[in-house]
């Protein structure tokens, strides 16, 4: 997830905090619910955009399908295993979470 920040600028203090709280919520639902260990990192994602959304940041901006009209990546799947950044409107295959370019 830094890394995915990093790459596209936003690795500040505002949004490395709401990572980090992101971390801590997601560490305590994984006390209660241990099975839910392969969900984690994609709903940590979602929280940090979702967080950043509500601060009016749109993130990950999509650079990959050409469309004119400025949208975001999304996490796929939503609750699984191995999550990747994946473009709303077209549907390519960014990245894998972590490794955007």
């Amino acid at each position: 997830m830094l890394h995915d920040l990093q790459v596209r600028g936003l690795a500040d203090a505002r949004s490395v905090s709401l990572l980090e709280d992101a971390v801590t919520s997601r560490r305590w639902w994984l006390s209660q619910w241990a099975q839910g260990f392969e969900y984690v990192a994609g709903l940590v994602a979602q929280d940090v955009q979702d967080s950043l959304y509500d601060d009016a940041c749109r993130w990950p901006e999509c650079t990959s399908c050409g469309r004119p009209v400025e949208h975001s990546l999304q996490i796929t799947p939503e609750l699984g295993a191995d999550p990747r950044w994946v473009c709303a409107e077209s549907g390519v295959d960014v990245a894998p979470l972590g490794q955007l370019p």
